[in-house]
């Protein structure tokens, strides 16, 4: 493979739609609880029950990657969807990609997540395990089953995140 560079672009729903949701209450409405104190915003639902599957909460304390980063393997789950939500404002980047039986690098895109929103991927798309901007927790919620759910695939050696400021974009 010919060495490709992607430059993460801001996160935005629009972009990220083919690879999953955005995870954030910004420009949605919702609905008073708690005697007022509240207020509801219903997200998408996460994809958590196919096969057997019960929901998995768990924190994935994350070390920060250096960048430019070399992207050597995506990783998949077929059977349910996974949430990563930045626990403190941690900002990270997703790489993601899609495909049937392989990753198409024709659709690999890399997005910068600033902190105050999280992404849901959907079932079968391809992504690389969490690549954290800086030291933090990552509250995770993915599906649990008897059958393992996650399915690597590695790249050919070349394809670079690299190291560039996204603009800002409202949320």
């Amino acid at each position: 493979m010919d060495e490709r560079s992607l430059v993460p672009q801001p996160l935005t729903a629009e972009a990220f739609a083919a690879y999953g949701d955005v995870v954030t209450s910004a420009q949605r409405d919702g609905r008073s609880v708690n005697a007022g104190t509240s207020v509801r915003v219903e997200m998408p639902e996460p994809d958590l029950l196919a096969h057997g599957g019960r929901p998995s909460l768990s924190v994935f304390r994350a070390s920060a990657v250096r960048l430019p980063f070399e992207v050597r393997e995506l990783e998949r789950h077929r059977l349910g969807s996974q949430t990563f939500l930045p626990l403190g404002g941690t900002p990270f980047l997703v790489v993601v990609a899609l495909g049937d039986d392989a990753p198409d690098v024709a659709t690999i895109a890399a997005f910068r997540v600033d902190g105050t929103r999280g992404v849901t991927f959907r079932k079968g798309v391809w992504h690389h395990p969490l690549l954290a901007l800086a030291d933090g927790d990552f509250a995770v919620l993915e599906r649990q089953g008897t059958e393992t759910d996650c399915e690597v695939a590695s790249l050919e050696p070349g394809m670079r995140v690299t190291a560039q400021a996204c603009p800002a974009v409202s949320p």
